[in-house]
C-alpha cells in the first residue's frame, strides 16, 4: 500500500496567512505541525512512512523536504515528485502513477491513495479505521471518501449515493457545488456526501480508467519517462473528477466521519480551530458577537460594538472581513496580483531551502534580519554589490567563508562582510542556527545577489 500526498496549491484563499512561497500546506494553522506535516504523520499510522510520497512543483521542493524531515529523520529527497508545470489533479495522479509504477515497482495491484496536503481531521482514530476497511475492500474499482455531512454547505462538491454495497456505496452521480437551498435538500435527503478528494485505485484499474475516459492522457501512459516528463506541459489541465470520476461507472464511495474540513477558506478555519479549543485565544470582545481572530504575531485583537467579523494578522497584513463572505479573498488576491503588490508573494517571514528568514526592520539604507539556518545547511557562495553585511550569532555554531578566510562563529561572536566580497554561511551543528545580519548600503533587494556555487542549483545561466 502506498500514497500519493498533493502539495503543489497556492491556496490564495487563506490569504494574507498563505503566500505564493509559501503556501497554506506549510503553515501551522490549528497545531504545532503543519498541515502537511499533519498529514504525513496520520498516514505514517497506516502504512510505511518510506511508502508516502508528494507530489508538489519545483518552487516548493525544499519547503517539503525540510518540512517532512523535521518530523521524519530518515526521509528521503527521492520520495518527491517534482511536477513540470503545475496543471490539476489528473495529471499530477498521471505522474505519481507512472513514477510508481515504473521507477518504483509497485505491483499492478498495489492499492496507492491519493490526498490533498491540507486537510483537518479531528477523529485521527476513525480515519485510520476507515483507511483499513478500504484496504480489505476495495478490489478493482476508483474509490473515493465522501464526508458524511454536518450541516449544508456551499463550498464543496458533492457525491450521490447509488447502490449500497457491503460498506461502501456504488456512486451514483458527481455534483458541482451547490446554491445553499439545494445543499439543505442535500443534507435532509441523507443520499448525499461531500466529496474529500481522498481517491485510491491500483495502477491496473488506473490505466483501463484513462484508456476508457481520457484517451490522450493515456497515450502519455505509454511514453518511456523522460519523455514524459519532457511532454508532461502538454497535457490538459483537468481534474481527475473532470477527467475519470464524473464519466466512469466504476466509482465507489466510502462515507466518511472524522472530523473533516478542507481548511479551504477562513471560516472552515474557524470550524476547525472550534474543534481544537483554540478558538480566538487572545481576542476580547465588548459588545461583539460572532468574531473569528488570527494573529501570526499572537497579538491581543480587541473589538468593540461589532458582529460577523473575520480578522487576519500576518506580520505585515491585515485582513478584515464579513463572516461567511471567504469566497471574496479570491477577489482581494486577484486585485493585488494586478496592482503587483509584493504581499501577495512574500511574507517578511522569506522560507529558503537551506531555513529562512524574518525582516525585524527595513529602512532605505540599512535592514535587521533574524536568519534560521538548518543543521547540515548552507548558503550559496554569494557577493552583493551595493550592500555589506555584519553577522552575530545567537545560537548554534557557524561555518563561515567570507573573503579569503575560513572560520567557525560561535554564540556570541561575529564577522563583518564587506560589499564585493565572497561570502558563505553555513550550520555545522545539529540544532537550528540563529543569527541577526545588519544590512548596510544604497541598495538592500534581494536581487542584488551573485552566486558562485550552491547546492540548490539556483545560479542562473
Amino acid at each position: 500500500m502506498y500514497s500519493v500526498i498533493l502539495c503543489g496549491g497556492s491556496g490564495t484563499r487563506l490569504w494574507p496567512l498563505s503566500r505564493k512561497n509559501f503556501p497554506k500546506q506549510f503553515l501551522n494553522l490549528y497545531s504545532d505541525k503543519s498541515l502537511l506535516q499533519e498529514t504525513f504523520l496520520r498516514m505514517s499510522e497506516v502504512m510505511p512512512k518510506e511508502n508516502i510520497f508528494f507530489s508538489t512543483n519545483n518552487d516548493h521542493f525544499f519547503n517539503v523536504f525540510n518540512q517532512i524531515k523535521e518530523v521524519y529523520p530518515g526521509f528521503k529527497k527521492e520520495n518527491i515528485l517534482i511536477e513540470p508545470k503545475s496543471l490539476n489533479t489528473a495529471p499530477a495522479i498521471l505522474l505519481a502513477v507512472k513514477h510508481l509504477k515504473e521507477n518504483i515497482g509497485v505491483s499492478r495491484k498495489d492499492l496507492i491513495f491519493f490526498l490533498p496536503a491540507d486537510h483537518f481531521i479531528s477523529d485521527k482514530k476513525a480515519y485510520q479505521t476507515l483507511f483499513e476497511k478500504i484496504k480489505n475492500k476495495i478490489k478493482d474499482e476508483v474509490g473515493i471518501i465522501g464526508i458524511v455531512p454536518k450541516k449544508p454547505e456551499t463550498g464543496y462538491g458533492y457525491i450521490k449515493k447509488g447502490e449500497k454495497k457491503e460498506g461502501y456505496f456504488k456512486v451514483s452521480e458527481f455534483k458541482e457545488k451547490p446554491s445553499l437551498e439545494v445543499a439543505e435538500k442535500y443534507l435532509e435527503s441523507g443520499d448525499y456526501l461531500q466529496n474529500s478528494g481522498i481517491y485510491f485505485f491500483n495502477t491496473e484499474t488506473f490505466q483501463k480508467e484513462l484508456k476508457k475516459y481520457a484517451p490522450k492522457m493515456y497515450e502519455f501512459f505509454g511514453k518511456n519517462f523522460e519523455d514524459f516528463i519532457k511532454d508532461f506541459k502538454e497535457l490538459p489541465a483537468i481534474s481527475i473528477d473532470c477527467a475519470i470520476s464524473e464519466k466512469s461507472n466504476n466509482i465507489i464511495v466510502f462515507e466518511g466521519d472524522f472530523g473533516w474540513n478542507d481548511i479551504g477558506s477562513f471560516d472552515s478555519l474557524a470550524g476547525a480551530l472550534f474543534e481544537t479549543k483554540e478558538y480566538n485565544k487572545k481576542h476580547i470582545g465588548i459588545n461583539s458577537k460572532n468574531i473569528f481572530t488570527h494573529s501570526t504575531g499572537d497579538y491581543l485583537v480587541v473589538t468593540s460594538g461589532v458582529e460577523d467579523l473575520i480578522i487576519v494578522e500576518n506580520n505585515d497584513s491585515i485582513l478584515v472581513q464579513k463572516k461567511g463572505k471567504s469566497e471574496d479573498v479570491k477577489k482581494i488576491t486577484d486585485f493585488l496580483k494586478e496592482k503587483k503588490h509584493k504581499e501577495i508573494e512574500h511574507n517578511i517571514v522569506v522560507h529558503r531551502p537551506w531555513g529562512k528568514y524574518e525582516i525585524l526592520i527595513d529602512s532605505p539604507t540599512y535592514k535587521v534580519k533574524k536568519i534560521t539556518v538548518y543543521p547540515g545547511a548552507k548558503l550559496s557562495l554569494q557577493s552583493h554589490q551595493h550592500r555589506a553585511e555584519h553577522w552575530v550569532v545567537v545560537s548554534g555554531v557557524a561555518g563561515v567563508v567570507n573573503g579569503d578566510r575560513e572560520f567557525q562563529l560561535k554564540e556570541n561572536e561575529s564577522t563583518y562582510v564587506p560589499a564585493l566580497n565572497r561570502h558563505r554561511l553555513s550550520n555545522l551543528g545539529k540544532v537550528n542556527l540563529e543569527m541577526i545580519e545588519v544590512q548596510t548600503g544604497d541598495y538592500l533587494e534581494e536581487d542584488d545577489i551573485v552566486r558562485y556555487d550552491d547546492i540548490y542549483n539556483r545560479i542562473k545561466e
